[in-house]
C-alpha cells in the first residue's frame, strides 16, 4: 500500500513540475514585418483556404471561409514554415474576435493589401522606457 502512495506522489509531482518551471516552446523566427514599429496596424486581409487547428496558445484556429486580419508576417527561416499574426473577423466568429494568433500563410489567401509590410523588425519583446 505504501508503494501505491509513493508511485501515486511521484505521479504528481511528476505533472506538476511543468507548472512550476514552464514549457519551453521553440521561438518561430527572429525577425518580422510590419506596417508599422508596433505592428498595430494592419496590413492586409486574407481569406482562410482550409481549417487550421491551433498547436498551443501563440496560435489561433482557423476555419475555411474565415476571414482574418493580417498584422505581421513572420520572416522565413531555414527548415520553418511562414506563419503570419492575426486576429478573425465577422460576426459569426464573434466569440474569437480580438483574439491574436499565428497561422500558416500557406492556408490563406490574401483578399486586400491596405499597406506594405516593409517594416522588419525583431521578435523578441522590446524593453520599455520611461521618458
Amino acid at each position: 500500500m505504501t508503494r501505491v502512495y509513493l508511485v501515486v506522489l511521484l505521479l504528481c509531482l511528476g505533472l506538476m513540475c511543468p507548472l512550476v518551471t514552464g514549457i519551453f516552446m521553440d521561438k518561430l523566427a527572429s525577425k518580422k514585418l510590419c506596417a508599422d514599429d508596433d505592428c498595430v496596424y494592419t496590413i492586409s486581409l486574407a481569406r482562410a483556404e482550409e481549417d487550421y487547428n491551433a498547436p498551443d496558445c501563440r496560435f489561433i484556429n482557423i476555419k475555411k471561409g474565415q476571414l482574418i486580419y493580417v498584422y505581421s508576417k513572420l520572416v522565413k527561416e531555414k527548415d520553418s514554415g511562414e506563419f503570419w499574426a492575426g486576429s478573425v473577423y465577422g460576426e459569426q466568429y464573434e466569440d474569437h474576435m480580438g483574439t491574436v494568433g499565428y497561422f500558416p500563410s500557406s492556408l490563406v489567401s490574401e483578399q486586400h493589401v491596405y499597406q506594405e509590410a516593409n517594416k522588419t523588425l525583431p521578435t523578441t519583446v522590446r524593453n520599455l522606457q520611461k521618458p
